[in-house]
């Protein structure tokens, strides 16, 4: 069967003679001899609307493309560093249509909304607060975003308006359109919210500084970074918080954004500090024909309480004043994983009972919703559930050592005494205390139960030896058959 060509896009001079997206390219032909037609390069539009994207976070830090030619700004909480959302739209038509780009714009509480009056209503419309029912009721079902045939199927019915739809009963209309036509209409009037996949994790927590003249002097893009710094701090402090994560973004003249990102040991906002660590970055920032904005965004925001300096503060800093902005000035110069703290893992096993944490919050993978005003907090799975308890209270040793080392000339009554005496590393160490046992098995639940052996059982003793030294040691076994069990010494108490 021979592919039929259509058309996938079409000029506002072709539109205007009747031609329409989906159209058979023979009968547009028909229609227009003239016409001229290029091959659609579907991968390029993908890459063009993700550069798009990215130059979007100008205006806001929370983007989502809606494929294949829209997207989704969530402005909640910036429209104010324009002015009002008015400004806002003003300022981003005048950046579009200066680049030569088509568009139509909405603002609406909702995604729905703001598609539907973007895509059917007035270009420009800006809906007041709860007010995007009223200003929808006038739109062809078309603007819920349906599949075309149900869309068609609707207004075959007489349906043609969303009105006519709000005024039937939600029971008859889900069992005649189906629940896809009930969902796309809670989502357009704000009964039920809509998750959108943003290109970066949403924040409200965002400073905008704009230049009459563009700057590209690397002291003023310091002084412009220390200034940002200090207006986003100057919003968490007065709101009792802190972020362990901040974005700069330095907007070019070319509209192409260029990013830095730092992490926090702890959730903080001392803009001297912050701002400190993007200044090693900024040498690899290329300003070209100059940079018109500045945005910094913060993340991993969290409640963060004042802490009252000591009175001698000037004399003798403290252990956390100067331990954290040391962490901070190694991982952000070496990397993220080169700097680790070591934290508990729930684990029965001694050696797998210790992991490593990065001290800086990785950036992660955040998803959320919401609409061009108000964004839908993404919820993190329940943490899973461990089949036994994990004692907490079991006394360890202060060195644990990273691979047990074996003791020899171990004299120990059967079957489950401490041992009386051992050698270890050449010295004889005669047990004066001993406590235990404390028997360790694999971690069954975890692996198949087939695997598990009597020859992989631990039982611990805390012995101490003559001269007051302490030691945790384990017998690897049980006394079964000619050979005896081994002891291995795996740490020492202080």
């Amino acid at each position: 069967m021979r592919q039929v060509r259509r058309l996938s896009a079409v000029s506002p001079e072709a539109a205007k003679l009747g031609l329409y997206v989906g159209q058979k390219a023979t009968d547009a032909m028909a229609l227009v001899p003239e016409l001229t037609t290029a091959e659609a390069e579907p991968d390029a539009d993908a890459l063009a609307l993700t550069a798009l994207v990215d130059w979007c976070v100008r205006f806001s830090p929370a983007v989502a493309a809606d494929r294949p030619d829209g997207l989704f700004l969530d402005i909640s909480g910036v429209a104010h560093l324009w002015g009002g959302e008015a400004e806002l739209m003003a300022d981003f038509r005048d950046r579009l249509a200066g680049a030569g780009l088509p568009f139509r714009l909405a603002i609406a509480d909702t995604p729905g909304a703001a598609w539907a009056l973007a895509h059917f209503g007035r270009d420009g419309t800006i809906a007041r607060p709860n007010g995007q029912a009223e200003l929808i009721q006038s739109l062809p079902p078309a603007a819920l975003r349906l599949d075309p045939e149900a869309a068609a199927q609707i207004e075959r019915l007489g349906l043609r308006r969303l009105g006519q739809l709000m005024e039937i009963p939600r029971a008859p209309l889900g069992r005649r359109f189906g629940a896809r036509t009930l969902e796309r209409l809670d989502q357009a009037l704000g009964r039920s919210p809509e998750a959108l996949a943003f290109r970066r994790p949403p924040t409200p927590w965002v400073a905008r500084l704009a230049f009459f003249e563009p700057i590209s002097a690397p002291e003023d893009m310091e002084r412009v970074t220390q200034d940002v710094a200090a207006k986003l701090c100057a919003r968490l402090e007065a709101e009792s918080h802190g972020g362990r994560r901040f974005e700069i973004a330095f907007h070019r003249v070319d509209g192409k954004a260029l990013t830095l990102a730092v992490g926090l040991s702890l959730a903080g906002r001392d803009a001297r500090r912050i701002a400190r660590l993007f200044q090693p970055k900024l040498e690899t920032v290329d300003p070209g024909f100059g940079i018109e904005s500045v945005t910094l965004a913060a993340y991993a925001v969290e409640p963060v309480g004042g802490r009252q300096t000591r009175i001698d503060a000037g004399l003798d800093a403290a252990v956390e004043d100067g331990l954290a902005p040391l962490v901070d000035r190694l991982a952000n110069r070496l990397g993220p994983c080169a700097v680790w703290r070591a934290v508990p893992a729930e684990s029965h096993v001694p050696e797998l009972a210790v992991e490593r944490e990065p001290a800086i919050l990785h950036r992660a993978a955040e998803r959320g919703g919401g609409g061009p005003r108000n964004a839908v907090e993404g919820a993190w799975g329940a943490p899973e559930t461990k089949a036994r308890p994990w004692d907490r209270e079991a006394p360890r040793p202060v060195r644990l050592f990273r691979r047990p080392e074996p003791l020899e000339q171990v004299v120990a009554l059967l079957p489950d005494d401490p041992p009386v005496q051992f050698r270890w590393r050449g010295r004889l160490h005669r047990v004066q205390r001993a406590e235990g046992p404390e028997r360790i098995g694999e971690e069954w639940w975890k692996a198949d139960i087939g695997d598990v052996s009597v020859d992989h059982v631990r039982d611990y003793y805390r012995v101490e030896d003559a001269e007051g030294g302490r030691f945790w040691l384990f017998r690897a076994g049980l006394y079964s058959g000619e050979a005896g069990p081994k002891w291995w010494l795996h740490g020492l108490f202080a």
